[in-house]
């Protein structure tokens, strides 16, 4: 059985924010496939590096969480609402799944899975960046409703990112 969080409880996030990570992210990966496995590692390690602090602290130790809350945000008006942080955690969470996939391809000299891999986490990043659909958020969302749970509502007011 599982609990649901109150939305006083739960982490808010400015949905541009994640967008604009993907749009950041999806350049990245263009760059890695473009340099392949050998010269495009260390772009994969840096990545991953930014996918494991979404994943594993939040959103808001996210490297291109942080660039858009200190140089894009304050530029922009506020947000017309807020979203629940969890599926865009979930996300940068799939995407470290495939980069250290990526990763292990690399490292073992299995090309194949280092494109497939990459090309996976690209496409998700593009989908997000140029058509607003986030893949792992919608991945989220259905497993919240298969197993009974609900993210919080929009909101409106601050965000953490």
């Amino acid at each position: 059985m599982s609990v649901a969080q109150p939305a006083s409880a739960v982490s808010l996030v400015d949905p541009r924010s994640p967008r604009f990570g993907a749009a950041i992210t999806s350049v990245v990966l263009i760059a890695t496939l473009l340099l392949g496995p050998t010269w495009g590692s260390p772009l994969l390690v840096l990545q991953t590096l930014a996918f494991a602090a979404g994943s594993l602290l939040g959103l808001p130790f996210q490297p291109y969480g942080w660039v858009f809350r200190t140089w894009v945000r304050p530029r922009l008006g506020p947000p017309a609402e807020l979203e629940d942080a969890r599926p865009p955690r979930f996300a940068q969470t799939v995407g470290l799944v495939f980069a250290l996939a990526g990763l292990a391809g690399a490292i073992l000299t299995l090309p194949v899975l280092f494109y497939v891999a990459v090309g996976f986490a690209l496409v998700a990043a593009l989908l997000n960046a140029v058509f607003d659909f986030c893949l792992g958020c919608e991945l989220y969302l259905l497993v919240a409703r298969l197993r009974g749970t609900a993210p919080a509502p929009a909101q409106e007011g601050r965000a953490a990112s």
